[in-house]
Order: structure tokens, then sequence, then C-alpha cells
């Protein structure tokens, strides 16, 4: 198995890649689990000869999906990424300030 330095910037970067896609993964195991307990309690309580495709059996499902789709833009395409390239430019930024003190 081979060995890396946990100081190298590459590793550094692939580690906060798998720590946002375990983040992204666990998001959409909530997503999934809590939606099927949610269409299930809403179809146990349906009233007899009662629809079940109404907007307030979905509102949890849409709000939350684009919330888990932003949250996928932001893990698996890289131009989304603008908060990160914003702190990388702000840590080169202190890096460069504090070699000139």
């Amino acid at each position: 198995m081979e060995k890396f330095d946990e100081n190298d910037i590459h590793y550094q970067q692939a580690k906060r890649q798998v720590e946002r896609l375990r983040g992204f993964y666990g998001h959409l195991f909530s997503y999934v689990a809590v939606n099927i307990m949610i269409a299930f309690f809403n179809y146990s309580n349906l009233a007899p000869n009662e629809s079940y495709f109404q907007f307030k059996n979905f509102f949890t499902a849409i709000f939350w999906g684009i919330g888990l789709l932003a949250h996928a833009l932001f893990v698996f395409l890289p131009r989304f990424d603008f908060a990160k390239r914003w702190e990388e430019k702000k840590i080169r930024e202190f890096m460069q300030k504090n070699k000139e003190e």
C-alpha cells in the first residue's frame, strides 16, 4: 500500500474532495430514506378515493430536492465551486503576506 504525505497539497485536495463526496452521499441517503417514510405515511393516511398526486404530498421532496441538486452541483461540477477557488485565493494571499513580514 502506497504511503501519502499528509502535508502534500494534492493529498489535501483529494481528501477534501472525498469529504465532499461523503457529505453528498450522506445527504442523498437521508433524502431518499426520509422521503420514503413520508410517502408511506402520506399514502397510509389517504381518505377513500383520494388521489396521492397532490402538491402537499410532494412538497418536501421537491424543495429538499432543490437543495440536494445544489449540493450535487458544488460537489460534481468544478465551475460551481467558486467558494473553493475564493478560499484557495485567500490562502495564497495570506501566505504571501506572511512571507513578506
